[in-house]
């Protein structure tokens, strides 16, 4: 017999990240991720097999294409069960309540069983995110800046330099080249980025803001950290900022405890991943970005 529960209470968001984070551990989540990432639309559920949790699953209104996010994840021993099929209906039936026409998932290029499972749902590839790692040195280099730019770290000024920064954020959200117009309000923004702020830095020349990387939080602790947005302002791209920003979280990195940053591209991004190999990372994962009607 297969039960689902919604996941509200403390326990079920412990019991919900062990679950995924067990599943995809190159991306765990906590509880306290969970919690503190809350918003309207959002849907945790739990599933469990003859009174066993078999999985997890989560909807919610997408950042792209004004579709609905929805992922159900399996622990092992319960595939080919029907938990999967039970977690998709469900979820499936929750974006038809947000109003969406449209899934947006994720599913690894590697997963054969999952990308069938997701074909038959009438989800096709139509992106890939890029996973990149950088093991961290010792003794990483101070940035080389180029003329009239300074950077400045976030500390302890961070929501007064992320609404600075904003406008050219704006911009770097507009270009990426996803499929479908990505929507990132403000409060957001405000939230998710720059949550290891010493490491987040804006860059400046003449006293207006030109550029920005910010640097985040991972589940696994202290020595990891993930980067968030990396944008330079339109007309002051291909001068050496991007890889000034990079080269400031490596230095900041190496004098932090940190060991290792991970960082996500997509298809159309190739320089920015053509940047971090410059730098020395490497690729890890391939995603493939599913869409498909909400069938």
């Amino acid at each position: 017999m297969i039960s689902l529960r919604v996941a509200t209470t403390p326990d079920d968001l412990v019991v919900w990240a062990d679950v995924k984070s067990r599943i995809v551990p190159n991306e765990p989540v906590t509880a306290e991720q969970l919690a503190t990432t809350d918003e309207p639309g959002r849907l945790l559920l739990l599933a469990e097999r003859e009174g066993t949790v078999a999985g997890c699953g989560i909807a919610s209104p997408s950042s792209f294409g004004g579709r609905v996010f929805v992922a159900a994840r399996v622990l092992p021993e319960h595939r080919r069960q029907g938990v999967g099929g039970e977690l998709v209906r469900a979820l499936l039936d929750h974006g038809r309540a947000l109003g969406r026409d449209g899934v947006n998932a994720f599913v690894d290029a590697g997963d054969e069983p999952s990308l069938a499972f997701a074909r038959r749902l009438g989800l096709e590839e139509v992106d890939y995110q890029l996973e990149q790692v950088r093991t961290i040195s010792a003794d990483e280099p101070a940035p080389g800046l180029p003329a009239g730019v300074e950077l400045t770290p976030l500390t302890d000024r961070r929501l007064e330099l992320l609404r600075t920064v904003w406008p050219v954020a704006e911009q770097g959200y507009a270009d990426m080249p996803l499929p479908g117009a990505i929507t990132m309000p403000l409060a957001t923004w405000l939230r998710d980025e720059a949550t290891r702020p010493e490491g987040s830095f804006a860059a400046f020349e003449g006293g207006e803001v030109v550029g920005y990387a910010g640097l985040c939080e991972h589940a696994n602790g202290l020595a990891t950290a993930e980067h968030g947005l990396t944008v330079v302002r339109r007309d002051r791209r291909r001068r050496g900022i991007a890889l000034a920003l990079k080269q400031a979280q490596l230095h900041w990195a190496s004098r932090s405890g940190v060991v290792e940053l991970v960082t996500w591209t997509q298809r159309g991004n190739e320089a920015m991943q053509a940047l971090n190999a410059a730098l020395g990372y490497r690729n890890r994962l391939r995603v493939l970005t599913m869409q498909g009607p909400l069938a």
